[in-house]
């Protein structure tokens, strides 16, 4: 797959989540081989105001390329600035137009956006005269099912120069509710000549192949299913490949997470790592023997060796996967 000159490994590419895609979840995925991975979107206006932490979100050190760098906002001088400043160093300039949160809304950004396609091309157009690597764009189906503005605003993306878009099949007013439309996904495809990328309810390595089969989309984003199973990633490949699925085991487990761990001391030092490991522990523990008590021990620990003296315990204890 291509997103304008730039010749991925594969079509699976990570998707970015706030508080999540970190660069040591990014890293932890890396052994899994995805295409491409997309930092956690960074505002464009923080990034105008020199904000350090804003900055921080796209430390890339030591990472396997290429990386997405996703910005989001909607004032056009601000996104013009931010895609000057990430071109430089990321190897692809993701816009954010499908962002539901509130927070992000109220100011007119992500999802927001889409109840204004005049804005949409604008912000598209500057982004990407602006950016010396190739822009590509996330959008939703539409605000809300009086909304659905999918195909239009693919159209427009294309149009300003956009090398891929990649749409999630819900409306924002369904957050991540209910099942993702995957038809509005086939519909953008069959408009626009770029590569589409889709996005929402991919779960498993069968899901992946599904919604390929079902919307001749070119690559496939995977977000939510990939916390505590990063090796998903992997997975889906094979699966694509011969219709195989590893198994993983317990052993994998364990040490994927004391790898996550070290990484996220390694970034934010022990304090914040450790708290920032919790939700991660949450997940990878999600299905496994007797791991509410765990996980609620673990959620009240502050340092690294009680954690992992945790884990080892208990995983000696158990000695099968769901």
């Amino acid at each position: 797959m291509k997103i304008g000159n730039l010749e991925l490994r594969n079509n699976i590419i990570l998707a970015p989540m706030a508080g999540l895609t970190d660069l040591p979840f990014r890293k932890i995925c890396e052994k899994y081989n995805p295409g491409l991975v997309v930092t956690e979107m960074v505002s464009s206006k923080a990034l105008m105001y020199d904000d350090q932490k804003t900055k921080n979100l796209l430390n890339m050190n030591g990472e396997q390329r290429p990386i997405s760098a996703q910005i989001f906002g909607s004032d056009v001088e601000a996104m013009k600035y931010a895609a000057k400043y990430v071109s430089k160093i990321a190897d692809v300039v993701d816009i954010n137009m499908g962002c539901p949160a509130p927070k992000v809304v109220k100011n007119g950004d992500g999802s927001k956006l889409l109840l204004d396609l005049k804005k949409v091309e604008e912000i598209t157009k500057a982004v990407v005269e602006n950016s010396s690597v190739p822009v590509t764009v996330k959008i939703r189906k539409g605000w809300d099912n009086e909304h659905i503005v999918a195909v239009e605003a693919a159209q427009i993306i294309e149009d300003c120069g956009a090398s891929a878009i990649t749409i999630h099949g819900r409306t924002r007013s369904e957050f991540y509710t209910g099942i993702a439309d995957w038809d509005i996904i086939k519909k953008v495809k069959q408009k626009v000549k770029i590569p589409v990328i889709g996005n929402g309810d991919v779960k498993t390595p069968q899901d992946a192949k599904r919604i390929l089969e079902q919307t001749g989309c070119d690559g496939i984003m995977v977000g939510r299913a990939t916390l505590g199973k990063p090796w998903l990633i992997e997975q889906i490949q094979t699966y694509l490949k011969n219709g195989e699925i590893r198994k993983i085991t317990n052993d994998e487990i364990l040490q994927v997470i004391l790898k996550h761990i070290e990484l996220e001391i390694q970034e934010k030092g022990e304090y914040t790592g450790i708290r920032e490991m919790r939700k991660h522990i949450c997940y990878y523990l999600k299905g496994l023997p007797n791991a509410s008590e765990v996980r609620d021990s673990i959620n009240h620990m502050e340092t690294e060796k009680e954690v992992k003296n945790t884990l080892l315990e208990y995983f000696k204890s158990i000695n099968h996967i769901n």
